[in-house]
């Protein structure tokens, strides 16, 4: 697409973001209400439209090149994810549950399932992508040095069937290798025994027969070219072909233009950094003196203006407050004396109306705010960002004419605009502290005059913390002061605490949303959640919060999660897609990887030290440990030897000990929540997220998905029937069977030997369900985690106080 294609989005997605501005501030002065569908409704389409706006911005700074426009379309899109991240936490707290469904909000604007799902912006890896390539080449080099190359690829086993066709298959390559040579030989022969003739000379009529020929292929190869082009077009038009196993040329261009305009990104970017430099040093050279001059003669002024009406000497407001931009913004000193005296008595009485109604509406209101004061809206950390972003749009880029500026450069009246700004405040700073030390001259040669004795006393202002928020993080001792980063780095991966992890995306987990659950909670119903919003929750919880420092700061804090689900489900998948998506280091403290190392007490106190230490050096990173529940057994099997409790009461203090300035997470999973103390479980981790196995609608998406990528497979194979006779089975049960069956020999023989149910349901046989038992286990455990309790308890109170209003009516009427 074009500049001018991105400006229109652009100009699109600030007329939505205006309009939800006003909503949202309108929603965060409202008053606290009863009624959770309400606010239900209100937050929740606030939450849809925010990640609407959202993409639409991720969209537009991935591919526009004018530097000044990024600039400000990072503060929005950094506000708006900040935004949507606290929207989500209201709705937590909302509906009492993990697992949002907003489907009248996406009815009521005509907005599609797959809009409504939050991308993970490309600038959280594309902007590192140096640093993460740097990183993964040292820890390849780091294995290979050491020897440990080994521990990345897990070792399989093979049962009897496996080992015999993986023999079979290499004496099948070994006998075609033999073969291959062989014929190779009687071919050498034979051109060796055949003579050469001499070159005969040209004919022009073979010369002509050659060129035919030649343009006979040709224009066969175009036209076979052209008629596959058509089909592909028609079995995407009636839904024979999934649009994610086509790739075309017009994709290929795309992808081409895209890494141009990030080229040109970077380019244009150097070009703005400098032009930043030089207009700087230009206006501090030529300017700075005549703006000193200026603000020293209009605060003389002001003084002696005061002084002459007043008799008094004035006073500088501070540095905090504004210093002299205070008096200069003003337009006279006589109507802001004047205007101050008659706001003074106009202000006292309407204090004096405010306080007799507020008087008033306290006590009506006094009896039903003791029993139930309702849900207040949560103040907002980045709506003021947006609100300022906002501003900033309409006052500079709102039908700015750009005609002149085709190729999108830098506009350098907008920086010496900015940089004279920056300037004026640098010179207005060493202004004010000489106009203070004069008014101390004057008012102390008035006093003399006047015969006082000593100096004027001053007002005690107070002290503002300039370092923001006060961290509660105690200071650790550093027992490793003298290392450096590198050798501690290279300490833990040689250890294997610190994995290679493989590079899997987020949208490589595959599934539908749920398009029938929102009826189902209308109701009153519980649900379980899709593959879909398994995959939006782990965006929202895991990889967002860490995109940024700031969007970290001020966002809600999530530590710890905690991934649940029946074997081969996709836990670890998930962590390795939080991991690649973010390009944060993963540390690995499954009780099983750290047996063995760094023994005793003194030893467990330096591992968690370093872990501790590298993971903030290294941000981002991801704490990950299997086996969730094993460090809170109550009994430990005598077959297991790998001290699973030596984490028990240090894993929670070191999940305590992160902060919001801490750009770490820890991520536990387990195939059995329910072994461990519950309790201890749920004060380690804050957030739970269950994994089910996958509904009728996921799965059929990923046959599809999975089976029509091969070239040979009939369009026409019946995947929904797979579908239901795979009821019951996770995600990676069903991609081994496939990866097991679909062989590089049987995709050669497709052609001729079509590919049959009975091949995939056999390799589906070899391999175990989710037993009934073991799905009534996890439901079991899942509606005692701590936030389906929450709903438990609210839906008993709503039970008991209408029980006790039916009573009351059965009272009145028998009175």
């Amino acid at each position: 697409m074009s500049n001018v294609t991105y400006d229109e989005l652009w100009r699109d997605a600030q007329c939505s973001l205006d309009e939800i501005i006003q909503a949202d501030s309108n929603l965060q002065n409202s008053k606290p209400q009863k009624d959770r569908k309400k606010i239900h409704r209100n937050v929740s389409e606030l939450y849809i439209r925010y990640i609407v706006i959202c993409n639409k911005l991720e969209q537009c700074y991935d591919q526009v090149i004018q530097p000044q426009k990024r600039s400000l379309m990072r503060k929005l899109l950094d506000g708006t994810l900040g935004r949507i991240l606290e929207l989500k936490h209201e709705l937590v707290e909302v509906d009492l549950s993990e697992y949002n469904y907003c489907d009248d909000v996406l009815m009521k604007y005509g907005i599609l399932p797959q809009e409504a799902e939050l991308k993970i912006p490309t600038y959280i890896r594309r902007e590192r992508i140096t640093e993460i390539l740097e990183r993964r080449k040292f820890i390849s080099d780091v294995l290979r040095n050491v020897g440990a190359l080994d521990e990345i690829i897990q070792p399989k086993t093979l049962t009897e069937l496996e080992a015999i066709r993986l023999i079979q298959t290499h004496e099948r390559a070994r006998q075609g290798r033999v073969r291959f040579q062989f014929m190779k030989e009687i071919r050498e022969m034979k051109e060796r025994s055949t003579i050469k003739s001499d070159v005969e000379p040209s004919d022009p009529v073979k010369e002509i027969t050659a060129t035919m020929k030649i343009q006979k292929v040709w224009r066969g190869y175009i036209t076979r070219q052209r008629m596959r082009k058509r089909r592909i077009e028609e079995m995407l038009l009636i839904g024979m072909v999934q649009p994610s196993q086509v790739v075309s040329e017009n994709f290929r261009q795309a992808e081409r233009i895209r890494n141009h305009r990030y080229e040109k990104q970077t380019e244009y970017q150097d070009i703005y950094d400098k032009m930043l430099v030089d207009t700087r040093e230009f206006v501090k050279n030529e300017k700075s003196a005549i703006m000193e001059e200026t603000m020293r003669i209009e605060l003389r002024s002001w003084i002696n203006e005061y002084f002459q009406q007043t008799g008094k000497i004035p006073e500088l407001p501070s540095a905090e407050s504004g210093g002299s931009r205070m008096i200069l913004s003003r337009q006279g000193t006589e109507s802001s004396l004047s205007k101050s005296k008659e706001s003074s008595s106009s202000k006292e009485s309407k204090k004096s109306k405010k306080s007799k109604a507020k008087k008033e509406s306290d006590t009506e209101k006094s009896e039903d705010d003791e029993s139930d004061p309702g849900i207040k809206p949560v103040p907002s950390n980045f709506l003021p960002e947006l609100i300022q972003a906002n501003l900033e749009y309409q006052d500079i880029w709102r039908g700015k004419d750009e005609s002149g500026n085709p190729w999108q450069l830098p506009y350098s009246e907008i920086v010496l605009a900015e940089k004279t700004r920056e300037v004026e405040e640098e010179v207005r700073a060493g202004v004010d502290n000489i106009i203070r030390d004069d008014i101390e001259a004057l008012q102390a040669a008035l006093d003399r005059d006047k015969g006082h004795k000593g100096k004027r006393a001053k007002k005690a202002q107070k002290r503002v913390r300039r370092s923001g928020k006060k961290s509660k993080r105690k200071k650790e001792k550093d027992l490793t002061p003298d290392r450096t980063t590198e050798s501690l780095f290279e300490e833990l991966l040689t250890n294997g605490i610190i994995k290679h992890v493989p590079e899997i995306y987020l949208n490589s987990f595959k599934g539908e949303k749920s398009y029938a659950n929102f009826e189902l909670w209308d109701k009153g119903r519980d649900n379980l959640p899709t593959i879909g919003e398994i995959r939006q929750l782990v965006s929202e919880y895991c990889i967002l919060p860490l995109a940024t420092e700031n969007i970290r700061l001020l966002s809600p804090l999530v530590r710890s999660v905690l991934i649940a689900g029946p074997n081969a489900s996709g836990k670890k998948m998930l962590v390795h897609s939080v991991c690649t998506e973010l390009g944060a280091t993963l540390f690995d403290i499954t009780p099983a990887n750290i047996a063995g190392k760094y023994p005793g007490k003194s030893g467990l106190i330096m591992l968690l030290h370093l872990i501790s230490k590298v993971s903030r050096l290294l941000q981002p990173s991801i704490i990950f440990m299997d086996g969730a529940e094993k460090p809170f057994v109550k009994k430990v099997a005598k077959t297991d030897k790998t001290d699973p409790k030596r984490l028990k009461k240090d894993l929670p203090k070191l999940v305590k000990s992160f902060t919001n300035e801490d750009r770490v997470i820890v991520i536990g999973t387990s195939s059995s929540p329910w072994d461990g103390d519950q309790k201890l479980l749920y004060q380690t981790y804050d957030k739970v997220i269950y994994i089910p196995r996958p509904d009728y609608g996921t799965m059929s998406m990923l046959w599809k998905d999975l089976l029509y990528k091969y070239a040979g497979i009939s369009r026409q194979f019946d995947t929904s029937a797979m579908t239901k006779i795979c009821d019951g089975f996770t995600l990676g049960r069903v991609i081994q069977s496939i990866s097991e069956v679909m062989t590089t020999k049987r995709m050669v023989q497709l052609r001729v030997q079509p590919l049959t149910h009975a091949e995939l349901v056999n390799a589906l046989s070899a391999r175990d369900p989710v037993y009934k038992e073991e799905e009534e286990a996890f439901l079991a455990w899942f509606s005692k985690t701590p936030t389906c309790r929450k709903k438990q308890k609210a839906i008993e109170l709503e039970l008991q106080k209408m029980e006790e209003a039916n009573e009351k009516q059965k009272k009145k009427g028998k009175k």
